[in-house]
């Protein structure tokens, strides 16, 4: 049970070792790249949308 314990603590203090090298980008490229997924989702919903409304009226002239 201790050798257990004693496991988890160094586990623990590796993690808080390795938590400060990480290197943290700056809010304006966190802001930036967050605002080119949400455009780039749209986009990508827009184009589905419309490819979805052609394909129905195509196919709706077949039938």
């Amino acid at each position: 049970m201790n050798q257990t314990v004693e496991s988890i603590k160094t586990y623990f203090k590796g993690v808080k070792t390795e938590w400060g090298k990480v290197s943290w980008p700056e809010k304006k490229q966190v802001v930036f790249e967050t605002m080119s997924v949400v455009v780039i989702v749209f986009v990508f919903t827009v184009a589905i949308y419309l490819m979805d409304l052609l394909f129905k009226s195509i196919l709706g002239l077949i039938k």
